[in-house]
């Protein structure tokens, strides 16, 4: 016998209702199932980092509180409790356990040296000293201290800064006021939505 998809579908509809006509409650069945799947896991609350919504996430792990052993993302979901998404995410969202078990995805910082076709890995010290270092130098080398007019403006206009949704106010607060010191004019938030007055 040669059974369609289609009758699949109908005979487990089927199968279903004759069970619920006969006193049966699959409640249970469903409720452990879902539990099965989390079960052992810790639970971490996050947000989404793609966007400017700042959705709500649940990260389940297991392996976090045993000894020598690195924890492992087993499933995520949207947060039914957090006021912005209630629950739901976006396709990006959906996938975001995808992201963080990827193998290719980077663990350390890299870089492209003028000239070369390969990405070669650095450390973090060294990445954040060479930043430092061609944050310094762009800033002395174009920091402007009076206009056309003569005014005195102290800026710095080759220089921007982007701020993301998954950083709090805080954050951007002593960012913006790190920038300003610097004399950066352009500055940009993504503003967190359940921050909001």
């Amino acid at each position: 016998m040669n059974a369609t998809r289609r009758d699949f579908l109908k005979v487990s509809a089927l199968a279903g209702t004759g069970l619920s006509l006969f006193g049966f409650d699959l409640t249970p069945a469903y409720a452990q199932v879902r539990a099965l799947k989390i079960a052992r896991a810790t639970e971490t609350r996050s947000t989404c980092p793609y966007c400017s919504v700042s959705c709500g996430v649940l990260i389940y792990t297991i392996g976090d509180k045993a000894k020598n052993v690195t924890p492992q993302v087993i499933h995520v979901e949207g947060d039914p409790d957090h006021p912005i998404n209630r629950g739901t995410l976006c396709p990006k969202g959906a996938s975001l356990e995808q992201d963080i078990l990827n193998p290719r995805r980077l663990l350390k910082p890299q870089v492209r040296r003028p000239g070369s076709y390969q990405w070669e890995d650095i450390g973090w010290d060294q990445a954040i000293d060479e930043i430092a270092h061609r944050v310094k130098k762009t800033r002395d080398d174009t920091f402007i201290q009076q206009d056309a007019q003569g005014h005195t403006v102290n800026r710095c206009e080759s220089i921007a800064w982007i701020g993301g949704c998954t950083d709090t106010n805080e954050f951007n607060y002593l960012v913006g006021k790190a920038m300003r010191s610097m004399g950066v004019c352009y500055e940009a938030y993504t503003q967190r939505q359940d921050d909001c007055g």
